[in-house]
């Protein structure tokens, strides 16, 4: 039989026989602590409230991300740059930090695969698709420390914008006109025009349209270049020289060089177009030439009765290669002059030489895809059409790789 003792002075309740008391009615504990060792397990629906700082231990145990919820999406860090096909889930603004170079990102475009992603750091550099187009004969090099790409047309074709959304720099030169014939003055040089950050909407098929060199005339007048155009920029072609006695010389992108002789009618340049070329020179004197118009200054006036006069100055661009290239320079004036090559105009920028008598010292071509004039005839020569036919022109477009 059992028996309770009980000693009011500790309130304490023991079995006399030992047995373990299983279970003490909660509204009965009203003071004291219960040691840590007695509390198998809590409910986590009982935990409720906020947990002091204080009451973390120094190392958080390893839990998983999926766990980790409200924190910022904005901002990445990496050991790596971002990519053009990083998609960043907080879109523009977001801001990336490289780790490894210190270097921080901000995507200033959120399209999908083809972001761009801004350098807001001390470096230099953004990230995005690389720019692009296709067509013509393609070229990259590096100017000051720029890379370029640049796509060549030496023939009409067309130009596809992949993604170039800071536009693209454009050289459009005409095909450059034929020289004259009898003291012929020299062919103007095709109209040129440079143009710079020409806006090109990605996705579209742009027309570039190469001018061919004006043919020249056996007994009879030459022809113009023809024109050159690109993204909606067209250039004229060069004027053709004028037959002795017969034909003023024709206005052009630039105008061609007068006839040799005293007849005011003749011996007058032609005109160039504004933004586009100069005027021809005069061929005052009988029997010597003035010089075609060029694109960087007018054809030169004939100051002898023996001696044709240069062609104008062409203009220098790089488009192409990264090294300057004159183009669109006018062709040299005819003389009926003594046979010594001295006597002759001289082209440049593509402009060709002109002849100094009838049946030596040919005059030369423009050369191909420069805009140049062909050179005038010299003496009673009208045999010569091959000889003072105008250089084709060309287009480049080029634009930087950032």
């Amino acid at each position: 039989m059992s028996q309770t003792k009980i000693t009011d002075a500790v309130r304490t309740v023991t079995a006399v026989d030992g047995t373990k008391i299983d279970a003490v009615d909660g509204a009965k504990i009203t003071t004291g602590t219960i040691p840590e060792a007695r509390i198998s397990a809590v409910a986590a629906t009982k935990l409720t409230g906020t947990i002091a700082d204080a009451r973390f231990p120094t190392t958080l145990p390893a839990r998983s991300g999926a766990n980790l919820t409200n924190l910022p999406s904005q901002i990445t860090k990496s050991s790596s740059d971002p990519t053009a096909s990083t998609n960043p889930a907080g879109g523009v603004g977001t801001v990336w930090l490289n780790t490894t170079s210190g270097e921080m990102y901000s995507c200033t475009d959120s399209t999908a695969g083809s972001n761009i992603w801004t350098n807001i750091g001390g470096g230099i550099g953004n990230i995005h698709t690389p720019y692009s187009g296709t067509g013509g004969t393609v070229n990259t090099y590096t100017v000051d420390g720029i890379e370029y790409k640049s796509h060549t047309f030496t023939s009409s074709g067309t130009f596809a914008a992949v993604d170039l959304p800071n536009g693209v720099d454009i050289m459009i030169c005409a095909g450059g006109g034929s020289g004259g014939t009898q003291h012929g003055g020299g062919g103007g040089a095709g109209g040129m025009k440079v143009l710079t950050a020409v806006s090109a909407s990605a996705g579209t098929s742009y027309s570039i349209v190469i001018g061919a060199g004006g043919a020249g005339g056996n007994a009879s007048v030459g022809n113009n270049g023809g024109d050159s155009s690109a993204f909606s920029n067209s250039c004229l072609g060069g004027g053709r020289g004028s037959k002795y006695l017969t034909t003023t010389p024709a206005v052009g992108g630039s105008g061609a060089g007068g006839t040799g002789t005293t007849q005011a009618a003749y011996y007058t340049g032609a005109a160039g177009t504004a933004g586009q070329g100069n005027a021809g020179g005069n061929g005052p004197h009988n029997h010597s030439g003035g010089g075609g118009g060029g694109k960087g200054s007018v054809g030169v006036s004939s100051v002898s009765t023996s001696a044709g006069a240069n062609g104008g100055q062409g203009l220098n661009n790089l488009y192409s290669t990264g090294s300057n290239v004159m183009y669109s320079g006018g062709g040299g004036g005819g003389a009926w002059g003594a046979p010594t090559i001295g006597n002759r105009g001289l082209g440049f920028g593509g402009g060709g030489h002109g002849s100094y008598n009838a049946n030596s010292g040919l005059p030369t071509v423009g050369a191909i895809n420069t805009g140049g004039g062909g050179g005038g005839a010299g003496g009673n020569a009208q045999t010569f059409a091959a000889n003072i036919t105008g250089g084709s022109g060309i287009v480049v477009i080029r634009y930087a790789l950032l």
